[in-house]
């Protein structure tokens, strides 16, 4: 990635995606390999006025090697100093930036049992951080860079130069770098956004059902008083910013006892530096009760089984197949990306935001409303040209959201 390029791609996270504020201090998630962006993040950063910038730099090949040769031990604690460092910026009002450019398949060769364990170590430590940030208590912002292991995962017969190169290009034309004024095109794409958005809040529909000749045929109940969100959201304290860049969803959560019959992926699934793919779920009262997987079961099985919430879904997100990402035509093997370029679903914990003043609900006034608590929130694509989505309504009105894959045309004439 040029260095132009470089530049224009940070202005638009400090200044969209996070919308740093003056005097507040940001933490940048990245790992050692894209070094170079975190910098010129930074830079940008303290030219907005930041209050001090913070670097959580990340080495996953040093994490393989833990992974396999350090004592089993070592993953069932979390420091206190890292719990420390998390909450403590969170709860002074820190802005959040993490760089998503993992290898898809570094750790497919180590025990998926010790990354289960250790993922779930992590994220018992760092719960009450997650709630914040699911919570939008604070502005956080997820985005990628291209590295050279992620690069030859997605280009595997270009050499490795041209296959950087070539995800960086899609990367920066993602995230609308590549046009003359991307601030202006991020505030248009958030009206687009917003109509679709609009159409599914007005419609207050009870049921989604998905169907697609893939063998998805589920039903998935929304909670009264659920909320679509989409592009942009809002900091408690009101402060714009936008959680994913790209992003191309309209999501909401579902009821986490009310999900029925079967869903099948349409794109692979990284986890835990493994890939899941051509997966199946079977749902009864909101539960997993059957799946498949042709590869990466034990990955999936791990999943399944951190905790009761990951046997229910946590989130349901709309994306037309025919949609700036998906018509690149390439499969990313990065979450960030794949999501949008496809319907997507989520085990585990639901946004609270999603509800009617859920963001000042207890835990157990949340649970009763039909909201799914988990220490995972892991999204999976199920989007196909085929899909088609119908709302149905409390009264049983049957209304077409999807139709061959993309919404109809009264969703975005609204």
């Amino acid at each position: 990635m040029k260095s132009e390029q470089m530049k224009k791609y940070a202005e638009i996270v400090i200044k969209i995606g996070v919308n740093l504020q003056p005097e507040q201090k940001l933490v940048i998630k990245s790992p050692i390999e894209t070094a170079e962006f975190a910098r010129t993040l930074s830079s940008i950063a303290f030219d907005a006025g930041a209050g001090d910038v913070i670097i959580d730099w990340k080495d996953e090949l040093h994490s393989k090697i833990k992974y396999q040769q350090a004592p089993e031990k070592v993953f069932e604690s979390f420091p206190s100093w890292q719990k420390d460092f998390h909450t403590v910026l969170a709860e002074e009002g820190a802005a959040f930036i993490s760089i998503a450019a993992n290898d898809p398949e570094l750790m497919k060769d180590v025990n998926p049992a010790i990354l289960m364990k250790h993922q779930k170590t992590i994220n018992t430590a760092l719960k009450e951080y997650r709630n914040r940030l699911m919570g939008n208590q604070n502005a956080w912002n997820v985005i990628a860079y291209p590295t050279s292991s992620w690069a030859k995962k997605v280009f595997p017969d270009l050499p490795e130069s041209e296959a950087v190169e070539q995800l960086g290009e899609a990367i920066i034309t993602s995230v609308r770098a590549n046009l003359e004024n991307p601030i202006q095109a991020w505030e248009d794409h958030k009206k687009s956004l917003k109509k679709r958005m609009d159409f599914l809040n007005t419609h207050r529909f009870d049921k989604l059902h998905f169907q697609s000749e893939a063998g998805t045929d589920l039903i998935v109940k929304l909670p009264t008083n659920h909320l679509w969100t989409a592009g942009a959201e809002k900091t408690q304290d009101g402060t714009e910013f936008i959680a994913n860049m790209p992003t191309e969803e309209v999501f909401t959560l579902p009821h986490k006892d009310g999900v029925y019959g079967t869903v099948v992926s349409s794109k692979p699934l990284p986890y835990n530096g493994n890939l899941i793919e051509d997966f199946s779920l079977t749902f009864d009262h909101g539960k997993v009760v059957n799946y498949t997987a042709a590869k990466g079961y034990e990955t999936l099985k791990g999943l399944l089984e951190t905790d009761e919430g990951s046997l229910c879904l946590g989130e349901v997100a709309l994306v037309p197949y025919d949609s700036p990402i998906s018509n690149a035509g390439i499969l990313f093997y990065n979450t960030l990306f794949d999501e949008n370029a496809s319907c997507h679903l989520a085990l585990g914990k639901a946004y609270p935001v999603c509800l009617e003043n859920g963001n000042h609900m207890s835990a157990d006034e949340l649970s009763n409303a039909g909201v799914n608590e988990s220490l995972v929130h892991e999204d999976f694509m199920i989007g196909t040209s085929d899909m088609n989505i119908t709302g149905i309504t409390k009264e049983g009105a049957k209304i077409p959201i999807f139709i061959n894959g993309n919404f109809v045309d009264s969703v975005n004439a609204i």
